[in-house]
């Protein structure tokens, strides 16, 4: 049965903080941030199991999420509408507003 996605093209999003133990894929300067899904990538084995010798199941669903650049870095003085794009899997990700 296919899963359907948790966010759509447009919702905005905050990053989950963690530092698990384990390997994980999400960038710390990212984490606590919020940001505007751009594109949903597709379904991906997740790297966080794969990294420990584990299948990768169940694929984990992946977003490219927007970021405006003076938003993640505090000394950010290029120009306002600079973005950064970052790819997320979905269970770092929480919904904004809600």
């Amino acid at each position: 049965m296919a899963q359907s996605n948790k966010y759509q093209t447009g919702d905005q999003v905050k990053v989950r903080v963690d530092s698990p133990s384990h390997h994980y894929r999400t960038p710390t300067y990212i984490q606590g941030k919020t940001g505007v899904v751009v594109a949903i990538c597709g379904r991906y084995r997740n790297p966080e199991s794969l990294g420990h010798g584990g299948d990768g199941m169940p694929e984990q669903l992946l977003y490219r999420v927007s970021f405006a650049q003076n938003s993640v870095w505090d000394r950010y003085r290029g120009p306002s509408g600079d973005k950064i794009l970052v790819d997320i899997y979905e269970h770092w990700l929480d919904p904004v507003g809600v």
